[in-house]
């Protein structure tokens, strides 16, 4: 295979990732994105096999590229065959520490052996080059180009960083784990901030000497300080950042993609990286946008200390207006126009095709169903939307929140199922952990139904004052469940 062959694949697959982003960018065209990126990558995944059995030969070079492929296209095929839907934040958060492993590795091989990636001449050549008596030299060798250093110094960082920062978002969103960094609530102590920035500071100092004298030692402690500082910028978080916190990661392993990728001269990986990078990065300003928190804080690590407080406190145990499955399909039944909110409760029942059905049976009836999604709700951007999708709700059913919070206020019900920080009117008061965070407006709603498990507190720890307003009635059991009997009882 050519280089000018491998370089043209690379574009085409360059291009594929490209509309892969833009087909992502709206429901309708989801599915075509989805495609674009699966042709994009199986390119890019086989034109790299076939360029490294060109360069390292056949024999056991060809059998680790295969084993490589067999094994890594195996794994990621039985994963997304057998996620569960609420297990997919903790998917993208696995998937997104393996790039940055995958970044530190490469950027340790290309350290050990420069000479294998092309950053330095083969050894027989720079041993030509070199007088025979010069045996220092000849020991010596050529160094890894500054420019280069540079790179995969930053590369290895960043994929570091990622690695670490991942496996603990992974931990916490899993829940369940005794481990205490795994655990949901912040783990947070005096001088957290400073040590951040001690750490950072001390990597950026080690990166310099790497790219002034390429000392392994120097290279050694780039690695282990992002490994630690990925520990150290996530374990603070708390309360409803978890959707930020999965954003930033994202963009973290695309910049740590690029990075190798200018160490590599490989134009496929710098664009795709960038893509990532640049696009998880918007994501995250959108992110933080919608939960009222500062871009540079949540970069920096600063996120998860109020809300973390807020969680530590108990709720006070108040009376709520109850009443059952029959109750709310009486309501909705009689109504003009009913919005369904969904939430993470809704995600663990596996409710959303019982939810489509009894929308369904409403529109029937005459009755004007819309759904509401909040930017954040869920564990993930975009949770709820896949969620949707995956019962194939009819997407002009579905609205963002600045597309539909005017209309709250003219709806007979809106129906809560499993959602509670991104519908609590706490963030209008201020002094509030939420304070300025938008949120859905079902509270304006002249009738209010809200199915829980329980009166627990949300992600944020905060209890919700649209609970216990008069026009809510609370429907308690699991979503499916209740949903389901809602359906049964719908005339």
């Amino acid at each position: 295979m050519s280089m000018n062959l491998v370089t043209l694949l690379y574009l085409i697959a360059s291009v594929c990732f490209i509309q892969s982003l833009k087909g992502l960018s709206h429901p309708t065209t989801s599915i075509r994105g989805n495609v674009f990126g699966m042709v994009g990558m199986a390119i890019a995944a086989f034109t790299t096999a076939a360029l490294i059995v060109k360069l390292a030969g056949h024999g056991m070079g060809l059998v680790w590229v295969l084993l490589g492929l067999v094994l890594g296209g195996g794994f990621g095929a039985w994963k997304a065959k057998t996620v569960e839907m609420t297990k997919m934040p903790e998917l993208v958060a696995f998937f997104h520490s393996m790039i940055g492993l995958a970044a530190v590795a490469i950027a340790v091989a290309a350290v050990a052996e420069p000479a294998a990636f092309g950053l330095t001449p083969p050894l027989d050549a720079a041993l030509a080059a070199i007088p025979a008596e010069d045996g220092e030299a000849a020991r010596a060798l050529a160094p890894i180009p500054p420019g280069n250093r540079l790179e995969l110094a930053l590369g290895a960082f960043i994929g570091a960083v990622t690695f670490t920062g991942s496996v603990i978002a992974w931990g916490k969103l899993s829940g369940g784990s005794k481990f205490r960094l795994f655990q949901g609530a912040p783990v947070q102590f005096a001088g957290q901030h400073l040590l951040n920035l001690v750490l950072g500071i001390a990597a950026l100092a080690f990166c310099a000497m790497f790219f002034a004298g390429q000392s392994a030692l120097a290279f050694g402690i780039v690695v282990a300080l992002g490994l630690v500082l990925g520990v150290t910028l996530i374990i603070p978080i708390g309360g409803a950042d978890m959707p930020v916190v999965v954003s930033m990661l994202n963009s973290y392993s695309g910049w740590a993609a690029a990075g190798i990728g200018f160490s590599l001269n490989n134009p496929m990986l710098i664009i795709a990286g960038s893509l990532v990078g640049s696009s998880g990065a918007i994501l995250s300003y959108i992110m933080c946008k919608a939960m009222n928190r500062s871009f540079f804080n949540v970069i920096l690590g600063g996120f998860g200390g109020e809300a973390g407080a807020a969680a530590a406190g108990a709720t006070q145990q108040r009376s709520v207006k109850s009443g059952s499955a029959d109750d709310a399909a009486f309501v909705m039944g009689n109504a003009e126009t009913v919005i369904i909110v969904p939430g993470y409760g809704l995600a663990v029942a596996r409710a959303q095709h019982a939810v489509k059905e009894l929308a369904a049976k409403l529109t029937e009836k005459g009755v004007t169903v819309k759904y509401a999604i909040h930017p954040v709700a869920g564990r993930m951007p975009g949770h709820m939307n896949v969620l949707l999708a995956e019962a194939e709700v009819p997407y002009d059913q579905v609205f963002e929140m600045e597309d539909i919070n005017a209309e709250f206020a003219q709806a007979d019900v809106a129906i809560i199922l499993g959602a509670n920080d991104v519908v609590n009117p706490a963030a209008h008061v201020k002094g509030s952990p939420i304070y300025g965070m938008p949120i859905l407006e079902a509270y304006k709603a002249k009738t209010i139904i809200v199915n829980k498990r329980s009166m627990a507190a949300g992600y944020a720890g905060l209890d919700n004052e649209l609970f216990y307003m008069d026009k809510t009635m609370m429907v308690f059991g699991d979503a499916k469940k209740v949903v389901e009997d809602m359906l049964k009882a719908v005339e």
